[in-house]
């Protein structure tokens, strides 16, 4: 039986008394939606919606609100949400919550045309509203809109507290910060349109920390003229500590514990330990840890706290005391994560001790944890710097078959590897590989297989099928690769591809290095070619900025001599 007929059949069924628990109708109203399939209001003509009327004794706007989430079609909510929205046997009216989700579900699919004019003609267009619109834009990347928008609301009503918030944040969030400074500046310093709030300043104070500008961040702060809550004081602190001022974050710190109405928490001292960890300050790390542990429940240290002190030894080279660190962890019921293991691994390398390294790393496998591309890359990296790349690209293998993409830099140290040991030909099916293992390779992937290949007789094909992957992939050649490929060419006794590949770099300004052009002009000197080196040579005085006039010419005057 299709959807539509089992809709329409229950159409003259009379509603089961098990069915005045009103969520139980959500499937039968769905279903019925999705036969009588409406579309966009502005575009179609809709069937009539009096086959809903049925519903009408059920409705509140709790059940409103779970039918227009759950239908995947937006149209099938605006359709039901429109029906309610008439005078019905139940005097039923929609609940601001009701707006907030037909609103939601239309901007989540773009309808933002739609949505205004439905709240418009609702008379629903407020302040709060007008910010679901500029956040929706923002998402987007529609900044010009999202201010277009507040512009127009500024304009119409005054009231716009909450979209100005909005508005700051979508553009702190696209890392514009210097334009939400400048809002901040006209719409709350210069005109006093609007009266901010602790999230106005909070957000304010973000974007300034977020790029770096921690002393006019402190100015804000300081100036704020509401209470700041524990998000504005956790953000400037993070801000210190980013700067590495991380005394004046514990100057900040301590102003908290000042004002009694916002205490530190755990987010406050995980930040500052990390702080001091970054810093090297071990000392002043464990005695705020330890601080920390003493203020009781809203500060107990979590499992971010102990990863920050484990991570900050192991990068020290300190495994020892992280391994202490992670045990004190465990007797205070906090249990260890990926994150805890895979700086442990680091650890172990940063301490030159590879083989308790990759024995951490078998553990964890054995342990059944999941491990990700992080934890793989730390002792695929240990295995080439031990001269072990095969055992290398069996873990780049396993972590093809668990389904694990592994990171360009991975596949980079075994092209290291297979270079330094000479092996061109593993080195090359690798690279050709990549792809398949859900990884492409990157500028410097190229570089170490074809500056490898270069000095190695017989290998120009090679050379030349990977050069040309490389410009397919959209990567050109750099001043280093041009040099030694015309150095390789000129070995090879292919000084035509070699004067090319020249006039390439001339042209577009880039010098090949003196080493390599020595190379180019002595073999050219051999055949009697030195005319059209000269030529050369004036073109790149008048190309290449960077060209060293004297150097180069001293290379020319060489070879006269002989």
């Amino acid at each position: 039986m299709t959807a539509a007929a089992t809709a329409a059949r229950r159409l003259h069924q009379p509603l089961s008394p098990l069915l005045s628990d009103s969520f139980a109708l959500i499937p039968t109203i769905t279903t019925l939606l999705q036969s009588l399939n409406p579309q966009n209001p502005q575009t179609h003509q809709n069937p009539d919606p009096s086959v809903l009327n049925q519903f009408s004794p059920y409705l509140n706007p709790n059940l409103v609100i779970e039918i227009i989430k759950n239908q995947p079609n937006p149209y099938h909510s605006l359709f039901f949400f429109t029906w309610a929205s008439n005078p019905n046997p139940s005097y039923y009216r929609h609940s601001h919550f009701c707006y907030v989700a037909i609103t939601d579900k239309l901007l989540s699919h773009k309808l933002f045309s739609l949505a205004a004019d439905l709240l418009k003609t609702h008379n629903k267009f407020s302040d709060f509203m007008v910010g679901k619109f500029i956040k929706a834009h923002g998402d987007l990347g529609h900044l010009k809109w999202a201010a277009k928008l507040f512009k127009q609301l500024k304009t119409e009503t005054g009231d716009c507290l909450f979209s100005f918030n909005t508005l700051l944040g979508v553009l702190v969030k696209a890392n514009k910060v210097s334009l939400a400074w400048g809002y901040f500046g006209q719409i709350v310093i210069k005109s006093c349109l609007v009266t901010p709030d602790v999230s106005t300043y909070t957000t304010v104070i973000k974007g300034l920390c977020n790029v770096g500008m921690i002393e006019d961040a402190e100015k804000v702060f300081d100036e704020m003229t509401c209470g700041k809550n524990s998000i504005t004081y956790n953000i400037i602190i993070d801000g210190f500590c980013k700067k590495g001022l991380v005394e004046s974050a514990r100057r900040i710190m301590d102003r908290m514990v000042a004002d009694e109405g916002c205490l530190p928490d755990t987010v406050s001292y995980t930040t500052l330990i990390d702080g001091y960890c970054k810093k090297g300050e071990f000392e002043n790390a464990i005695l705020c840890f330890d601080e920390m542990v003493s203020k009781g429940d809203n500060c107990e240290p979590n499992v971010f706290t102990y990863n920050v002190l484990i991570n900050g030894f192991c990068l020290n080279g300190d495994v020892d005391e992280a391994r202490r660190m992670m045990t004190r962890m465990r007797f205070a019921g906090v249990k260890e994560n990926l994150a805890t293991h895979t700086s442990l691994l680091k650890g172990y390398c940063v301490a030159g001790r590879s083989n308790e390294a990759i024995t951490h790393f078998k553990e964890m496998v054995n342990l059944g944890m999941n491990l990700d591309k992080k934890s793989y890359a730390v002792i695929v990296n240990e295995y080439c710097k031990l001269g072990r790349p095969d055992d290398a690209v069996v873990l780049l293998r396993e972590m093809k078959a668990r389904g694990i993409r592994p990171i360009v830099a991975s596949f980079n140290a075994v092209f290291r590897s297979y270079v330094k040991f000479q092996e061109f030909d593993k080195t090359i099916i690798l690279l050709k590989q990549m792809p398949q293992w859900g990884c492409s390779p990157n500028f410097i992937s190229y570089s170490e297989v074809i500056i490898g290949l270069v000095g190695v007789k017989e290998r120009m094909k090679d050379i030349d099928m990977i050069v040309n992957d490389m410009i397919r992939d959209g990567l050109g050649l750099d001043t280093t690769l041009y040099s030694f490929l015309i150095q390789a060419y000129c070995i090879n006794g292919d000084v035509r591809r070699a004067v090319c590949l020249l006039k390439e770099m001339v042209d577009q300004s880039l010098t090949i290095r003196r080493d390599c052009f020595e190379v180019f002009v002595k073999e050219m000197h051999s055949r009697g070619l030195m005319h059209e080196v000269q030529d050369l040579f004036d073109q790149m005085k008048n190309n290449c900025p960077s060209f060293d006039l004297e150097e180069y010419q001293s290379v020319l005057d060489d070879s006269n001599l002989v």
